[in-house]
This record gives C-alpha cells, sequence and structure tokens, in this order.
C-alpha cells in the first residue's frame, strides 16, 4: 500500500485533520497540552492520555471550551497493560486512530556518579521502553484498521549529542527514540504508516521550571539564559514551538516523510 500523492489537493485541504482521531500521551500540560490544542484546532478529535487523571480532565475541558473536540484519559506508558487500555479506548470512544503522539517523557538531572540503577531504569522505561509499547500498540491497530496513520515520537536534542553533564540517562533514552523512529518507519511503512520524530531544544515548560533545582546542583545555574545566548536565533522555544511542527508532521503536508527526525532547535545543532 503506497501511500497517496496529495500533489492536487489544496493547501486547506492538506492541513486539515478534520474526521481524523488523535491520541497524545502526556498531554495534560506543556509540550502536550500545545500538541493537542493544535490538533483540535485543525479538527481532529483528540484523546488526552496522562499519568495525571484531573490534569487530562482539564487539558480536555480546556480544548472543548475552545470549540474543539477533546476526551481525558489515563495512562502510565510504563505500564503496558495501560498503554493497551488507552489504544482501545481511542477505538471505542473515538471511533478509530489515525495519529499517536508520544510525547509522555521525564528528563531528571542527576551527577552520573550519583545516578543508581532505579534512576536508570526509571528514565529509559518512561522516555524509550514507553515510547516502544505506545508505538507498537498504536501501529497493530492502523494495521488492523488498513487506513494508514502516523505516530511522530518526541526526542531531543539530546538525541545527537551529550548536551552537557547531568544527563547520562536521559541523553541514551533519546538517542534509542531517534533510532527506535527508524526502525518503526521502516516496518510500518508497508502498511501506510508514518513514522516521525521532533527533536525540541530546551523548552520552557512547568516540568522545566520544576526541575531547575537539579539542574543547578549539576553546575547549570542559568540553564536558559546559557542555552538562549548560544543560539543563532537568540530564543528558547515554548511549547507551541514544538505543537506547530508536530502538528505538520501529523498532517497530509508531510505525506512522503517517514523516518526523519525534525529538529526545532532555535539553530543549536548549527554552532
Amino acid at each position: 500500500m503506497a501511500v497517496r500523492d496529495v500533489s492536487e489537493r489544496s493547501i486547506s485541504e492538506l492541513i486539515s485533520l478534520a474526521g481524523r482521531k488523535a491520541v497524545v500521551t502526556g498531554g495534560a500540560r506543556g509540550i502536550g497540552l500545545a500538541i493537542s490544542r493544535r490538533l483540535a484546532e485543525a479538527g481532529a478529535n483528540v484523546l488526552i492520555g496522562d499519568l495525571n487523571r484531573a490534569g487530562a480532565e482539564d487539558a480536555a475541558a480546556q480544548i472543548r471550551t475552545a470549540g474543539g473536540r477533546a476526551t481525558p484519559g489515563w495512562v502510565d506508558v510504563t505500564d503496558t497493560a495501560s498503554v493497551v487500555a488507552l489504544a482501545d479506548k481511542a477505538l471505542s470512544e473515538l471511533g478509530g486512530l489515525d495519529i499517536w503522539v508520544n510525547n509522555a517523557g521525564i528528563y531528571p538531572s542527576k551527577p552520573l556518579l550519583e545516578i543508581t540503577d532505579d534512576d536508570w531504569d526509571r528514565v529509559l522505561n518512561v522516555n524509550l521502553r514507553g515510547t516502544f509499547v505506545a508505538a507498537r500498540e498504536a501501529g497493530r491497530r492502523m494495521v488492523a484498521a488498513g487506513k494508514g496513520g502516523v505516530i511522530v515520537n518526541l526526542a531531543s536534542l539530546a538525541g545527537f549529542s551529550a548536551y552537557g553533564p547531568g544527563f547520562a540517562h536521559y541523553t541514551p533514552s533519546k538517542h534509542g527514540v531517534i533510532g527506535l523512529t527508524k526502525s518503526l518507519a521502516v516496518e510500518l511503512g508497508p502498511y501506510n504508516i508514518r513514522v516521525l520524530a521532533v527533536a525540541p531544544t530546551l523548552t520552557d515548560t512547568p516540568g522545566l521550571a520544576e526541575g531547575l533545582e537539579a539542574y543547578r546542583a549539576v553546575g547549570l545555574d542559568d540553564v536558559m539564559e546559557q542555552v538562549a545566548a548560544r543560539q543563532p536565533l537568540r530564543r528558547n522555544a515554548v511549547p507551541d514551538d514544538i505543537a506547530r511542527v508536530v502538528f505538520f508532521c501529523a498532517s497530509d503536508l508531510a505525506m512522503l516523510m517517514t523516518g526523519s527526525t525534525l529538529l526545532v532547535d532555535a539553530g543549536d545543532v548549527a554552532v
């Protein structure tokens, strides 16, 4: 099954997600919430999966108040049964599954010599294993439906370099997401399922704010200022900067793209 040639479609048709059903993990706040909002704005019916039940309910309510379609859901991406349940919820409550965004992730900072086995396992289980399990379950349902689909994984600039001290567990997890994205694209491509990753630079989110003390512990006292100062565009990302690129990946504008990782880095990789 080859992907469609959409050359004759208008721009308005290419950017529309009307009638499509989307799942966003970690969708209750930060980048995930921004992604959920943009997908809903483009017409998708969005299932927001999050570990925070109340947060998912609030996020869905916000989107509905703005005129979009959204449903709250609960998921722990380290628990396969809950990922399966979220994927099944998309089928039963949305009526299908066209887009799955693996946004759930954690980014703790800790000096290498202080990282425990449990610290390592927790980061890899959430960021890499969780992405794999969710992509597998989304892929199974998309293949069964026979209509194709799109999976978007959230990677990081840390997937391309060490990106400073304190991330000896986080950095390998995001290198893994980039490699996983390539493998998923190869295996799912024949079923008309595209798989892309998006790699943000440092992004101003609630989670980042909560982790600033840990960054200071590894010598990154002014991490936001340091990163912005070295970037050609001189600004750190905000969640919607990332959400717009995820939307592009999910839309038919990116119809012949798969296996790639798109950088949202303000030029950071270039310097």
